[in-house]
């Protein structure tokens, strides 16, 4: 999950800045205004890259999220990318905690694996226990190492 958000907040962090920078063009708003709540959204998006798998880290990013998608009332543009932005998010925290789910299973199955298999040798995943590693075999020899 947390290659998956951070890759998305990652890419939140560029859009905010380049909304801020069509913000800037607006007359009603001061550049310091723009800078200071752009510069605040960039920031946590960045510093949620390094907390999402913390408690309240997924739910911090939803804010962002809303805050994205309120930011359309400034820059209209806001609205569309900020409700492609918030199905990323969730897409990202759905589907990265499914595969956080396969890896550890997968890490569970290879530790039982690994403690049921002898030392030195190599089992392959029907049961069966080969030679250890570095043991050559006749045929292989005789083969050569051009051999199809």
């Amino acid at each position: 999950m947390r290659t998956l958000c951070s890759s998305t907040l990652l890419a939140e962090f560029f859009v905010i800045g380049f909304a801020g920078l069509v913000a800037m063009k607006s007359d009603s708003l001061t550049m310091t205004a723009v800078w200071t709540v752009c510069g605040i959204a960039m920031l946590l998006s960045l510093g949620l890259c390094g907390v999402i798998t913390r408690p309240g880290g997924v739910q911090l990013g939803w804010v962002l999220q809303v805050a994205l998608l309120l930011s359309g009332f400034v820059v209209p543009m806001m609205f569309i990318l900020g409700a492609a932005f918030a199905a990323l998010w969730w897409a990202s925290v759905h589907y990265g905690r499914i595969i956080d789910a396969h890896k550890a299973r997968w890490a569970t199955a290879l530790a039982e694996h690994e403690a049921a298999t002898p030392e030195g040798a190599t089992a392959a995943p029907g049961g069966a226990t080969a030679a250890p590693e570095g043991a050559a075999t006749a045929e292989r020899d005789a083969a050569g190492p051009y051999a199809g």
